[in-house]
């Protein structure tokens, strides 16, 4: 972030979450617990809760919250500098006099550019690449001592250059031949230890990032299917009220039912029933039917299971997802070891070693 990102506006969305995100780790910085914001959250609640931590503080609040959703402007920059000295008066932080180093000059660094390189830089070059890849590359102190060596004599014998007696082609096969000798190869030294380290914090910073932003959505999935599970459960409370009075219904007509075979049986025992027992036993039939076609039809809604299978799917693919992400871990854990045993192993090697070229003492 640069000194003006909270004072001008560039992109509102990404300066907001900045600024939540920012605004959050202070806060916790200062001694104040502070759950870190997620893109999904709403952003009224996110700088309520900001406000209200800041006002615990005991510093004063006196403009709208509507002013901070922009990410910017000068209530954004007043809430940061707030809780920044907070967060510097909890861990104690004094400002102390500046110490400054003093340089030596046989240990001062010139910035080399890629398209210029020295004398000295090249010898080391040489140097490397004849140890480390054992080509045989024209040795530079001999060429400068010959380079020398003929300017002493060029500048001797003026007289005898002043008509060239070599032939073109000769001079053109004689470049070609020595053209891969003069071979110069500038190269990065990979086993330098800085490039290790910085590696290592690179992918330890990758994998926290990675971690936390796994997290908040396995924590949304858990809670959305917490959710979805009080919803089945509140539904199937509700149905089950609703046909509490159809299961009555259907008990007394069961009874009434075994009631009238009791007494149907004493009618075909006698000799004649009479016309309005047997309308009577009709329509308390055509109610029992209507009632169990009722009863079937709630028992069936009820035992669909398709809600059920959509969560089990849910859960196989949210397992597969974990499983998938711990692999992924463990890989990032074995490559940081890997590293680290490296690291150590060259550190060990550079201990032991018995002698130290001249070249390399001077590039650190």
């Amino acid at each position: 972030l640069n000194r003006h990102y909270f004072a001008l506006p560039t992109n509102p969305g990404e300066q907001f979450f900045m600024f939540c995100t920012l605004a959050a780790w202070l806060i916790t910085k200062a001694g104040h617990p502070f759950e870190q914001p997620q893109e999904y959250d709403d952003p009224n609640a996110i700088i309520s809760n900001v406000l209200s931590e800041l006002r615990s503080f005991g510093r004063p609040v006196d403009f709208p919250p509507s002013k901070l959703k922009a990410g910017y402007g000068e209530q954004a920059c007043y809430v940061l500098d707030c809780l920044a000295e907070e967060a510097l008066k909890y861990t104690g932080f004094s400002w102390k006099r500046p110490t400054y180093p003093t340089e030596e000059l046989e240990e001062e660094e010139i910035t080399e550019d890629d398209a210029e390189l020295t004398l000295n830089k090249l010898e080391e070059d040489v140097v490397e690449e004849e140890s480390d890849n054992e080509e045989n590359f024209i040795d530079l102190n001999v060429l400068k001592a010959q380079t020398y060596g003929s300017d002493m004599n060029d500048s001797a014998k003026q007289e005898e250059i002043l008509q060239s007696t070599t032939d073109a082609a000769e001079w053109n096969l004689e470049v070609e031949r020595v053209l891969p000798q003069l071979k110069v190869t500038v190269r990065t030294d990979n086993k330098d230890w800085r490039i290790h380290v910085d590696q290592m914090h690179q992918h330890k910073d990758g994998i926290e990032s990675s971690l936390k932003e796994t997290r908040g959505y396995i924590d949304k999935l858990h809670n959305e299917i917490g959710r979805t599970l009080e919803k089945i459960n509140s539904r199937e409370k509700y149905i089950n009220n609703q046909l509490e009075h159809l299961v009555q219904e259907y008990r007394s007509a069961q009874a009434l039912l075994k009631q009238n075979s009791s007494v149907g049986r004493d009618l075909q025992r006698s000799s004649s029933p009479t016309a309005v027992e047997k309308k009577i036993y009709f329509k308390i039939t055509e109610v029992l039917e209507r009632v169990k076609q009722e009863t079937e039809e709630k028992g069936s809604s009820m035992t669909d299971g398709a809600p059920l299978v959509k969560i089990k799917q849910a859960l196989t693919k949210l397992k597969q997802e974990t499983i998938q992400m711990d692999i992924q871990i463990g890989v990032m854990e074995h490559t940081l070891l890997q590293s680290k045993l490296k690291q150590k192993s060259n550190m060990t090697r550079d201990m032991h070693a018995t002698m130290i070229p001249e070249a390399t003492v001077g590039a650190y």
